[in-house]
């Protein structure tokens, strides 16, 4: 029935963005208005970041701090931290929130998953962090660990919903394999996989995919206002940006094909002002990639010649050759096809300075197919359609766990 790995249920019709026609609630503002019954006298652990703002734009730790009914009595901060301000990768310490008085215990630091002393006291634990539904993006990792922990612990697990920047309804790349499970992939899910955090939360919680099978009770405060079909900029919601890399919406939509670049010896574009969208090496020749890339004609994108000098990361202080990736239609867009092309053509260009960082692009990938096949000079669609049943068969799970 499916013979590609891409599904895309999406029904905008239109290449570029029009204004947003609904204003979406999320979860956080419909707690602390319609479902505060979920708090009321508890005492709060809270996994967040920067991005959990409320409508008036209050964060939620300031305005839990304040309300009388409720104690903020601990909070959890994932990649970037508590406020957003650590670097991509950066060990994240312990301290203690000035702004609130609560004691901030680091999810990216000497432990991924809260500890029973830090939850000690702790009588419901909420999370509200912005996604960019990407299965390597680290949040929703620390969302399974900081749920499994709760379930653990015997309390009450809150997923404050927010939406999926990519829209709801579009699926693709490679579920992941049980034998690459790591912090940038701990389930059997693809690469983009079309669910909100609070219904992905559900998947893993009702498949039974924590650890040791345990089961955590579990509520998903849903958003008003989202449907499956919105991209981020049609909720009416400010970008904040998630991470310091992740700086626009664009950046998200090219995230899941370009960050697989990070499994190789060429820049991802950190370090420059278009991360992820900028990419390249000093030994690439943009002009040379930029033609071999636009004659796949590719879907929805275009490729033109930059030149580049990173000041972070990979490639810092070099001037590197490179593309500039434009999407001209995100409708049409294929992220993870389009992340294959950049592998297989640098690879095929360059084939005595390109390198793999093997542990690094199959556990990206979740196959080590993907780095194989690419060597044999396999094309992107058949690597993608070798697997389509997999990603069929989460399309088909996923389907009892999707709420909007």
């Amino acid at each position: 029935m499916f013979n590609k790995a891409i599904i895309l249920f999406t029904l905008y019709a239109f290449p570029f963005p029009r204004l947003a026609v609904s204003q979406v609630t999320v979860g956080a503002d419909r707690l602390l208005s319609d479902e505060f019954r979920l708090i009321r006298g508890k005492r709060i652990g809270l996994v967040t970041n920067h991005t959990a703002l409320l409508r008036n734009g209050v964060h939620l730790a300031d305005s839990l701090a304040r309300h009388s009914d409720v104690r903020l009595v601990a909070l959890f901060g994932p990649e970037h931290g508590v406020r957003g301000e650590a670097a991509a990768g950066a060990v994240v310490d312990d301290t203690v929130d000035v702004r609130t008085g609560a004691h901030i215990y680091s999810l990216y630091g000497r432990t991924y998953k809260p500890t029973p002393e830090m939850l000690s006291g702790v009588e419901v634990l909420l999370y509200d962090v912005q996604d960019v539904g990407t299965r390597f993006y680290s949040y929703i990792s620390t969302m399974t660990y900081a749920m499994e922990a709760a379930a653990e612990a015997g309390i009450p697990f809150i997923v404050l919903d927010r939406p999926n920047p990519l829209t709801g309804s579009r699926v693709e790349g490679f579920v992941l394999d049980d034998s690459l499970k790591s912090f940038v992939g701990l389930y059997p899910i693809p690469i983009v996989y079309g669910m909100t955090p609070g219904e992905l939360a559900a998947m893993i919680n009702g498949e039974g995919w924590l650890r040791n099978g345990v089961r955590g009770d579990l509520t998903v405060v849903r958003m008003s206002g989202w449907t499956r079909t919105m991209w981020y900029d049609q909720t009416g919601l400010p970008w904040l940006p998630p991470s310091p890399n992740m700086r626009t919406l664009e950046t998200a939509i090219v995230y899941p094909g370009s960050c697989l670049l990070e499994g190789t010896n060429l820049s991802e574009g950190r370090g420059t002002d278009r991360p992820f969208e900028n990419v390249g090496a000093p030994f690439i020749d943009g002009k040379c990639w930029a033609e071999e890339l636009n004659a796949l004609k590719l879907p929805g994108v275009r490729f033109d010649a930059i030149t580049f000098r990173p000041n972070a990361s990979k490639h810092a202080g070099s001037e590197c050759g490179g593309v500039k990736i434009s999407v001209i239609d995100r409708k049409e867009f294929q992220p993870v096809k389009t992340g294959l092309a950049l592998l297989s053509t640098a690879r095929r260009l360059y084939p005595s300075d390109f390198q793999w960082y093997r542990r690094s692009i199959d556990r990206l990938a979740g196959s080590v197919l993907v780095r194989t096949m690419i060597e044999t000079g396999e094309r992107s669609d058949r690597i993608l359609d070798l697997h389509a049943k997999r990603v069929e068969e989460f399309v088909r799970r996923r389907t009892s766990y999707l709420t909007y």
